[in-house]
């Protein structure tokens, strides 16, 4: 490749990632699977607030001497969000990133949970 051709893919606008996702409810939370491959953690960013998810992340690749032949999937930002009920216990989400995907788990607010009413007779 020559350097022009170097300078050129440096110069060229980011692409944007829609993450293609599934959505589970087990129990009491939400979980969300995010496909995100070539992301390392330390380059995602989770964030919730007013019952809106959000999910960014960057996909840098660095080949240093290797060539690339084909490259269909390349650097490029992802970028997802979710609108959710409040009933989610913001303080308590957790994330995790494994094999390129990004698992988020939204545990429902106490408040939110489902009691039995007991009734009482009279």
């Amino acid at each position: 490749m020559s350097e022009t051709n170097v300078i050129e893919r440096k110069n060229m606008a980011r692409v944007r990632y829609t993450p293609r996702v599934d959505i589970q409810e087990r129990g009491d939370e939400l979980v969300i699977f995010l496909d995100m491959p070539g992301v390392k953690p330390e380059d995602v960013e989770v964030n919730f607030e007013r019952g809106e998810l959000t999910v960014r992340a960057v996909r840098n690749l660095g080949h240093g001497e290797v060539r690339s032949l084909v490259e269909e999937f390349g650097s490029g930002e992802y970028y997802r969000a979710f609108l959710l009920s409040q009933d989610v216990a913001g303080d308590k989400i957790v994330a995790e990133l494994k094999h390129g995907v990004l698992t988020v788990h939204l545990p429902r607010a106490e408040e939110a949970k489902p009691r039995k009413v007991a009734v009482k007779a009279v």
